[in-house]
C-alpha cells in the first residue's frame, strides 16, 4: 500500500469517525478511492451497505441511531437537515422512531428514499439550523414549531419543558421567536400552549397533572421549581406561604428519602410556611379531594393574614 493510499484511508477513517461511522460513496470518491477500491472494501467487510444506496457503514454492519440519522442525511443529499420528530429525538425532547427518519430539503429537490419522510421547504434557507452531536439539525425552537401540528398537547408541553430543563431554550425566548415566524404552521399551536394560564415549567407528568387542580382551587399560578429555604420545591405561592410537593413513587419511597422530606417540611414550618404533600394516586385518582384541600388551606391562610 503506497503513501497516497495510506493518506486516503486515514482521511476516510477520520471522516467516518466524525459522521458516526457512516460515509457516502461520493465522499470516498472525492478522497481518491476508485470504484474498485470501494467494492474491494465491501467484499472484505470494511464497508457495509446501509438501507440507502451509496451510503456505507464503516467497520460495522449496522450503524447506531446516530449513524442511521447521519446516513439518511447523506442519502438525502445537499442541503438536507434532520428535522421534525427525528430532530426532537436528537435533541432528546421527544422519543422518535428509528425506522422512519424525517429530513427537510430545499423545495427544488425531490429525493425519494426508503424509510425517510422528506419535507420540501421553500424557506429552508431561513429555517434555524445548527449542528448537534455532529449532525446538521433544526434548532430546538424550529424543532418545537415543526412537531407542534402532529403532537398531542401533553407531548408538546413535555418537549417545551425538556428544552428548558436542558438549557436549550426557555419559554420567554421561545415566545419572542414565535413573533418572527407568524406564517409557520406550528407557531399558533405553540403560542396557544405557552400562553395558557395553566402552562408552567415542571419536571414530571405528575406535576403537570397537579397544576390545573391548583388553579381549579382558586390559587394563582405558582412559581415552579423555585428554591425555598435552600430547597428546590415543586410549587410555591409566596403570597400565601404555601409550599406543595408532589411525590411520585420512584423518588419518595425509601426510608432515607422520607426522613429527608420530613426534615425539609419542618424547616418550612419553622420559617412560617405551610408545606403540603400530595401523592401520585391522590393527584391521579382523587383530584376533587386535592382541590378541596388546597381551597380550604388557602382560605384559612387568607383569613388569618
Amino acid at each position: 500500500m503506497d503513501s497516497k493510499t495510506d493518506q486516503s484511508s486515514a482521511r476516510a477513517w477520520a471522516l467516518a469517525r466524525s459522521q458516526h461511522w457512516v460515509v457516502a460513496r461520493g465522499q470516498l470518491l472525492e478522497l481518491g478511492f476508485h470504484s474498485k477500491a470501494i467494492e474491494h472494501r465491501l467484499r472484505r467487510g470494511r464497508l457495509h451497505r446501509t438501507r440507502w444506496r451509496g451510503v456505507y457503514a464503516v467497520g460495522r454492519r449496522e450503524p447506531d441511531r446516530f449513524g442511521t440519522w447521519m446516513a439518511a442525511l447523506l442519502a438525502a443529499g445537499e442541503g438536507a437537515v434532520l428535522s421534525h420528530a427525528t430532530a426532537a429525538g436528537l435533541w432528546e425532547l421527544l422519543t422518535s422512531r428509528i425506522d422512519l427518519v424525517e429530513v427537510s430539503v430545499p423545495a427544488h429537490r425531490r429525493p425519494r428514499l426508503p424509510s425517510v419522510r422528506v419535507h420540501r421547504r421553500a424557506d429552508l434557507g431561513s429555517v434555524g439550523t445548527t449542528v448537534h452531536r455532529g449532525i446538521l439539525v433544526t434548532t430546538p425552537i424550529q424543532t418545537i414549531i415543526d412537531v407542534a401540528p402532529s403532537s398531542s398537547t401533553a407531548a408538546l408541553e413535555r418537549a417545551i419543558n425538556e428544552a428548558d430543563k436542558r438549557d436549550l431554550v426557555d419559554p420567554e425566548t421561545l415566545r419572542a421567536a414565535l413573533l418572527e415566524r407568524s406564517g409557520e404552521r406550528g407557531v399558533a399551536i405553540v403560542r396557544a400552549l405557552i400562553d395558557r394560564p395553566t402552562f408552567a415549567l415542571t419536571d414530571s407528568e405528575l406535576e403537570r397533572r397537579f397544576l390545573p387542580l391548583a388553579l381549579g382551587a382558586g390559587l394563582p399560578v405558582p412559581q415552579t421549581q423555585a428554591r425555598v429555604n435552600g430547597f428546590r420545591v415543586d410549587f410555591f405561592w409566596p403570597e400565601l406561604g404555601i409550599v406543595v410537593e408532589t411525590d411520585g413513587l420512584r423518588y419518595h419511597r425509601t426510608a432515607e428519602q422520607q426522613a429527608f422530606d420530613r426534615r425539609r417540611d419542618q424547616i418550612h414550618v419553622a420559617a412560617g410556611l405551610t408545606p403540603l404533600r400530595f401523592t401520585h394516586p391522590q393527584v391521579a385518582l382523587e383530584p376533587k379531594q386535592v382541590v378541596a384541600t388546597l381551597r380550604r388551606v388557602a382560605e384559612r391562610l387568607a383569613a388569618t393574614a
